[in-house]
């Protein structure tokens, strides 16, 4: 079994990475929310995968964390729930939605492609006594302060951002998106973040 893999990125597609692992390449097949986290081709990752063994193929999944490669677990241990159809949900809410949605939320649930409001109320009902849910709704709380701390602090940053691109000649909306596709947690200051939004401007 093939616990995790550790390597450069060589290929990616539009649901899986090629992962070049001293000169062997693994395709694996990952949640849409890791590659949208990714930053390119040549980029070094380490997954930790799932080995689904069929009669026509061997496939891996890959999971940025422990946490996400557990989830997955819990999911295709529910009845009709495939590793295809885990990864798509996982892929439409992310492993801490999941958990939240497991509350009781089976539209959300549902709404994760190949998955009808039949098999969503099941893996609530599947998932509810394995998940704790008091500790989840803690986390959830957790979470949306830091989201509210961090938005607010990070607007002046963007507001300076978008004033000094429209002071350079840019038009504020293409200064606004410039600055949005800068990750909100490789910059530290409003001069760094502009920095970051001009080579976007490029």
């Amino acid at each position: 079994m093939i616990a995790f893999l550790k390597g450069t990125i060589e290929d990616i597609t539009e649901n899986s990475l090629v992962l070049d692992v001293n000169g062997i390449g693994y395709e694996v097949l990952v949640p849409g929310q890791l590659l949208d986290m990714l930053e390119g081709i040549g980029q070094e990752l380490k997954v930790y995968t799932y080995m689904q063994v069929r009669e026509d193929a061997v496939v891996l999944f890959g999971f940025l964390t422990r946490d996400d490669l557990a989830m997955f677990k819990m999911l295709i241990g529910v009845n009709g729930v495939g590793p295809k159809a885990g990864l798509g949900i996982l892929s439409a809410l992310g492993t801490e939605e999941l958990r939240f949605a497991v509350a009781d939320d089976a539209k959300r649930i549902a709404k994760a492609p190949g998955i009808g409001a039949k098999t969503a109320q099941k893996i609530i009902l599947e998932l509810k006594d394995k998940l704790d849910l008091a500790e989840v709704f803690e986390q959830k709380l957790n979470a949306d302060r830091q989201q509210e701390a961090a938005v607010s602090a990070g607007s002046g940053m963007v507001q300076d951002a978008v004033e000094a691109l429209v002071a350079l000649g840019y038009g504020s909306t293409e200064a606004l998106r410039a600055v949005r596709a800068v990750k909100a947690d490789t910059v530290a200051d409003s001069e760094q973040l502009l920095k970051e939004a001009l080579k976007h401007m490029l």
